[in-house]
This record gives structure tokens, sequence and C-alpha cells, in this order.
């Protein structure tokens, strides 16, 4: 049995953005995606024992000085940084910074990744 069949080639995806017929970017369709938005404060790493152990009153020391900004991750990728408020009684983020494409690239070590476990500081 010979293979006979002829594919037609494929052709690539657009990489373009999309624009309408008045020149302005096609992002209507999206406006209804639901993502998910994180404040990540600082990360830190302990052993399974060391989590157990925590209770009321314990301490977790994260790997942020208290004055840097703190990242806006959207599906676990940062996208803005800010300052922390509070706004009745209510944790808020002020945004100071928001993070080009260019800047969430993962050749930027000062961005780390939801699950880079590298970026994450070892348990004293």
């Amino acid at each position: 049995m010979t293979d006979d069949i002829q594919y037609d080639e494929l052709e690539p995806a657009p990489t373009a953005p999309v624009y309408t017929p008045d020149g302005q970017l096609e992002l209507e369709r999206l406006t209804d995606v639901l993502v998910e938005l994180t404040v990540e404060v600082g990360r830190t790493r302990m052993t399974l024992g060391e989590a157990l152990s925590l209770g009321p009153g314990s301490v977790v020391t994260v790997d942020r000085l208290a004055d840097k900004p703190v990242d806006l991750l959207c599906n676990g990728r940062p996208i803005a940084r800010g300052e922390v408020v509070v706004i009745d009684e209510e944790f808020g983020l002020r945004i100071t910074e928001v993070i080009g494409a260019e800047g969430r690239s993962t050749g930027d070590p000062a961005l780390p990744g939801p699950a880079d476990p590298a970026a994450l500081p070892e348990a004293a």
C-alpha cells in the first residue's frame, strides 16, 4: 500500500495584529475573556515540615524588601508593578509601572515566571 495522498500546505497563522477597517486595533472580541489577576508580595521556599508548623502569629519572610514595588500578575505572568494601598479597609494596588512585552520575556531575570523554583530563596 503506497501513500499517494497529497496534502495542501498549511499557511502559518498570522502574527501581525488584526485591525478594524477604520485602523483601530481589534480587541473587542477579547473584552469578555476572564483572566486571573494576582498581586504577588513576594516568594519564599521552605520545607514541608516548616510549612506544616505555621500557625496563627507565624511570620513568613519573603524575598522582597518592604519599600520595593509588588508585582501584578495576569494568569501568572507579570504585567505591572505597584504599591499596596488600603481603601475602606480593603487592600488594593496602585499601579506605578506597566511592564511592556519586552520586559515579560523569559530573558528578564528580574521577572521570574510563576513556576520558576530557581527564583525562590532557600529557606533559612
